[in-house]
């Protein structure tokens, strides 16, 4: 899996995680994404086991689908997480490093 989408599977995670009642629509809108791009994204995180997707069957509306995020899907959101803030406080130092070679 490439950085690119590491990061937009994140933004999936992340957003099911806060409200897993969210339709592949909304999340597209909300992302900044496209559908087609939601779906296929959706469809790999199952497939890799991060999530769950249930059918509200009592619903008249059979698009509407619960995602629940796996706990493998919460371990990889987490080492994402971590990743990214290694990444930045790493970015930080040298930022550091650099204004005080400038001084």
């Amino acid at each position: 899996m490439n950085s690119i989408m590491k990061n937009e599977y994140f933004d999936i995670l992340r957003k099911i995680h806060n409200k897993s009642s969210l339709s592949q629509r909304r999340l597209a809108k909300e992302l900044g994404y496209s559908l087609g791009k939601i779906n296929y994204c959706i469809n790999a995180l199952k497939d890799k086991g991060l999530i769950k997707i249930n059918n509200f069957r009592a619903n008249k509306k059979k698009s509407n689908y619960l995602y629940i995020l796996t706990a493998k899907g919460v371990t990889e959101k987490t080492k994402i997480t971590l990743r990214f803030m290694k990444q930045k406080m790493h970015e930080y130092d040298d930022l550091q490093k650099d204004l005080k070679k400038k001084k």
